[in-house]
């Protein structure tokens, strides 16, 4: 049974395999030079920009190798239940050769257990091998990524570590199912797919910020988390604050759920008027502080960013925020696999239960 089995697959597995090994190969070659660079530059930071030039650059030059890479690693486990998980039985059923093996005297549960077994095992290495390489490539990208690109945001942390092999079993096994309960390949390959990706958006929205509880803190307003000031209309009106709903001072790569600006008694300011002039990861907010003289003064159309900083923080206005900081980023991992493990059981059970029952 392994052996025909492996006959089936080794036309995939051999194509897969070298996939793998130029990726690997690659990787091997590049990363190396890659963490020299970023070690480089880091030795080159002067303590008055605190490597923020450094980071911006060294990343832009490398954007779009870090952003395939993780496309590459998030498309995989789709693939693997689309093409690997749903024709697996349903070729069987479709073609009947299913029941020429039922009556060589294997019983059907073995003949699924072989097929789950090796095909199964080959996908988790492939997701596994894939989701290592690139995280240890990427590691100088992700310390030097922009908050929405860092480790621990939702499109990143996907592709990183040990997840993509949870990933990658519950993709497979989910196809095999559907594909036994609907008995054709290509209804079974598109309800994988929308099942797949349904589940693969419903974690990071609503399960994985809960994992752990949230840490909720308030914050100064300064570089880290304030993209920039503005003055709103003309004749000293209010200063504009455009809060970076991203980033949290002292916290770098954290994955921020929540962010908001509080007045000083500690209520939630509402937004500005101006928030179609905001960047997509920021907020814009209205502080009523003089701007005809003083720290936010305007000079040139925009007032002293520092020294108006510091007077909004001396008024009270804070940052709240609730967050996952980065150093549950492997806490994290482990959870999340640990998850889509016990889907993949799950779905697993179902499939012997059926292939007993429903199947003839």
């Amino acid at each position: 049974m392994i052996w025909l089995t492996w006959r089936q697959f080794r036309g995939s597995a051999a194509m897969t395999a070298a996939v793998i090994v130029v990726l690997t190969a690659v990787l091997a070659l590049t990363g190396p030079g890659l963490s020299t660079s970023y070690r480089a530059g880091l030795a080159g930071c002067t303590p008055d920009n605190t490597c923020d030039d450094f980071f911006d650059r060294f990343f832009d030059e490398h954007q779009i190798p870090f952003l395939a890479l993780t496309l590459v690693v998030l498309i995989l486990p789709a693939l693997v239940g689309l093409f690997w998980g749903a024709p697996l039985i349903t070729r069987e059923l479709e073609a009947g050769t299913h029941l020429l093996v039922w009556n060589q005297s294997i019983t059907r549960g073995r003949w699924l257990a072989v097929k789950l077994g090796l095909t199964g095992l080959a996908a988790v290495a492939a997701a596994g091998v894939c989701g290592l390489a690139v995280t240890w490539w990427s590691d100088p990208l992700d310390k030097s990524a922009v908050p929405e690109m860092a480790q621990m945001s939702p499109l990143v942390f996907s592709a990183r570590g040990i997840a993509p092999m949870g990933y990658a079993a519950f993709a497979f096994v989910l196809g095999v199912t559907v594909g036994m309960l609907v008995r054709r390949t290509l209804p079974a390959m598109a309800l994988t797919l929308a099942a797949f990706a349904a589940i693969q958006l419903a974690m990071p929205l609503l399960v994985r910020p809960h994992l752990m509880p949230p840490v909720s803190a308030t914050f100064e307003l300064g570089k880290a988390n304030v993209d920039t000031l503005n003055v709103q209309g003309q004749g000293g009106g209010p200063v504009q604050v455009f809060l970076r709903t991203s980033a949290v001072p002292g916290h770098a790569g954290a994955w921020v759920l929540t962010s908001n600006l509080l007045d000083p008694s500690g209520r939630t300011t509402a937004g500005s008027g101006y928030e179609g002039s905001a960047p997509s990861s920021t907020i814009a907010r209205s502080i009523p502080i003089s701007t005809t003289s003083g720290p936010c003064a305007p000079a040139a159309g925009r007032p002293n960013t520092d020294a108006c900083l510091v007077e909004i923080n001396r008024l009270g206005y804070r940052q709240q925020a609730t967050y996952q900081p980065l150093e549950r980023f492997w806490p994290f991992q482990w959870i999340e696999t640990g998850i889509y493990a016990l889907l993949t059981l799950g779905l697993t059970w179902l499939s012997f239960w059926w292939i007993r029952r429903g199947l003839s």
